[in-house]
């Protein structure tokens, strides 16, 4: 390895200083952006799995989850983490500022974005920090606040691209915000860098996060019961279980998207879904464009588990 591949000494105390914190996230981001070419990565990479799996490592626990994050980040894909089109909290540009700091207030992000007439029309994007420095300045100038006074530029990128591209993107234009497009131009989803950085350091909790609902609860008797955006990868960990078809496995990331490819259309409420592992899905709440929740049922007896998977 040369000098960037060499882990900093001290590893094993997670409580170091910020200077030594530094260097191993150099040392990271050493392993990505060094300049030997994708068989230096190859062995860089290589050389850290063996150190992660020796037991003298030098690595804290800390230190190895973040390495292992960063190499799963490396091969991830924008829609693989993208907040989907459903959820996207944004405002329209008719909006009036009272309007807009209305929705920061209710809401849990720091940034919106900001549409024409639909959300296939993204023009730009604004953050709570400018929208309150506004809100002051008008104030002191006795003037009208205006939305358009703090919008910013938002990034446009494609499903395909890769995190680690995006970041890179992100670090050198000064926008912390991306918007999923396909090909027609349409808007698929949102990302900010403070998702990517998630991806690596694991979930950052900013002033403006609240506590998210549980997406799966276990009931009494060993049901359980789902969020449709609970991750495919999540519920098979808990139930050691592989619930994707084989053709399947890099196309479906949610509950909801498993189920959709089940049954080959939108089930609608009360229905219930068998799998290939005789698990049991019953649609409890959603509606004619998606599902919400799903009471799970991992033990067959009842005249509604025996239902089959509806036909395609």
């Amino acid at each position: 390895m040369n000098k960037t591949d060499s882990p900093p000494e001290g590893g094993k105390d997670t409580d170091s200083s910020s200077k030594g914190r530094g260097g191993f996230i150099d040392w990271i981001k050493g392993i990505f952006s060094g300049g030997g070419g994708d068989n230096s990565l190859k062995e860089s990479l290589e050389e850290v799995i063996d150190e992660l799996e020796d037991e003298e490592s030098s690595f804290g626990e800390e230190e190895r989850s973040i390495i292992k994050n960063a190499l799963t980040f490396r091969n991830k894909r924008v829609d693989d983490i993208m907040v989907p089109r459903t959820d996207i909290i944004a405002v329209p540009s008719s909006a009036t500022f009272e309007e807009v700091m209305d929705v920061f207030v209710e809401g849990t992000t720091s940034r919106l974005p900001v549409y024409r007439d639909t959300l296939d029309e993204v023009i730009a994007m604004v953050h709570i920090k400018d929208a309150f420095r506004e809100l002051v300045t008008a104030k002191d100038k006795g003037g009208d606040r205006s939305l358009r006074a703090i919008q910013r530029p938002i990034l446009f990128v494609p499903p395909s691209m890769k995190l680690f591209d995006l970041l890179t993107k992100m670090q050198t234009t000064h926008i912390h915000m991306a918007l999923v497009v396909d090909e027609y131009g349409g808007t698929d989803g949102l990302l900010t860098i403070e998702d990517l950085v998630e991806q690596i350091v694991g979930d950052i909790e900013d002033e403006h996060d609240e506590v998210e609902a549980e997406l799966l609860r276990e009931l009494p008797g060993g049901d359980l019961m789902a969020d449709a955006r609970l991750s495919i990868e999540d519920l098979e960990n808990l139930l050691g279980l592989d619930l994707l078809p084989d053709d399947q496995d890099d196309d479906v990331d949610t509950l909801g998207g498993l189920l959709f490819t089940l049954a080959g259309y939108i089930p609608a409420v009360g229905e219930t879904i068998t799998d290939k592992n005789g698990l049991h899905y019953k649609i409890v709440d959603g509606d004619a464009r998606s599902i919400k929740t799903i009471l799970i049922r991992r033990r067959a007896g009842t005249e509604e588990n025996k239902a089959e998977t509806p036909p395609s």
